[in-house]
């Protein structure tokens, strides 16, 4: 989802998070400032990076107080310097106060993860493989942490447990082998799904080719073993798709590219970064604070 229109999840997620912060009312702001005073809200970034969640700090404020006017100064995903502003926020001083630090935390947040995906999809420049997420999600957030990482310039891989097969080393085990664990899943899954299989060694990857696996991941496999892997499966079938993934880092990723996979699955991109620093600073539209 791409956030050019709402959806009714993330207006009631951003409410929960709202009561989670306000409760019965912001104290502070209802009792050092007279209602009906108005400002300005100027939201600036204090360091350089990508920016991503001017869609949702604006639902933010639209659902504190339809009222407020959020003017976005920059394009969602544009890379900006320390500095920018990045957007204003009008109105109601209560409302804009109120809303502030969900607004902050989300694009913080979100920013985060876009500026982080970015900068792998920068080392990957020139190369054909994709770089895409994982589950490794805040809980409550996958959906806009996945969104932040397209806005950074990456893809998705499932969302979910829901949406493909996954057979991963401990449904090998407990399937009691490769090819059990994909008969099986073939046997009750839809024929549009497809079917990945994480393997270790060149024995499993041989296995799931046996198999017929449609997707197969290369775990933690050093960079030439990797290789040898992916020149293996291209060779016998061509049409199978091949994944990277494990201790993917800055350091490691363009030459994991090079081994020639389709595909690089980073959990890092969501679970291992820093949001970026953004603030918003009141400038005073109407006279009447209190002395």
């Amino acid at each position: 989802m791409m956030f050019n229109g709402y959806n009714e999840e993330l207006v009631q997620c951003i409410k929960g998070w709202l009561q989670e912060d306000v409760g019965a009312g912001d104290i502070t702001t209802r009792t050092t400032i007279p209602a009906g005073h108005e400002s300005k809200g100027i939201i600036h970034a204090k360091e350089s990076g990508v920016i991503c969640g001017l869609p949702i700090a604006e639902l933010v404020f639209e659902i504190v107080d339809p009222s407020l006017t959020f003017t976005p100064l920059v394009q969602e995903g544009q890379a900006i310097a320390k500095g920018t502003v990045i957007a204003e926020v009008e109105g109601s001083t209560h409302a804009i106060l109120t809303g502030e630090r969900l607004a902050l935390n989300l694009m913080q947040r979100l920013s985060g993860v876009a500026s982080r995906t970015a900068a792998f999809v920068q080392k990957l420049e020139g190369l054909p493989a994709r770089l895409v997420d994982t589950r490794k999600t805040t809980p409550g957030h996958r959906m806009l942490e996945k969104y932040a990482v397209r806005i950074g310039g990456g893809s998705n891989h499932r969302f979910g447990l829901y949406d493909a097969v996954m057979i991963k080393d401990n449904h090998i085990k407990g399937a009691g082998g490769i090819r059990q664990a994909v008969s099986r899943a073939r046997a009750n899954i839809p024929h549009t799904m497809t079917i990945e299989v994480e393997t270790e060694s060149l024995e499993q990857v041989e296995e799931a080719l046996q198999a017929g696996a449609d997707i197969i991941m290369l775990d933690n496999m050093p960079p030439e073993l990797m290789t040898e892997a992916v020149k293996r499966i291209k060779a016998k079938s061509p049409h199978v798709k091949t994944e990277a993934s494990g201790n993917v880092s800055l350091e490691t990723v363009r030459r994991i590219a090079e081994s020639g996979v389709d595909v690089i699955s980073v959990g890092r991109l969501t679970y291992s970064f820093d949001s970026l620093d953004i603030s918003l600073d009141l400038n005073a539209k109407k006279e009447g604070a209190p002395e």
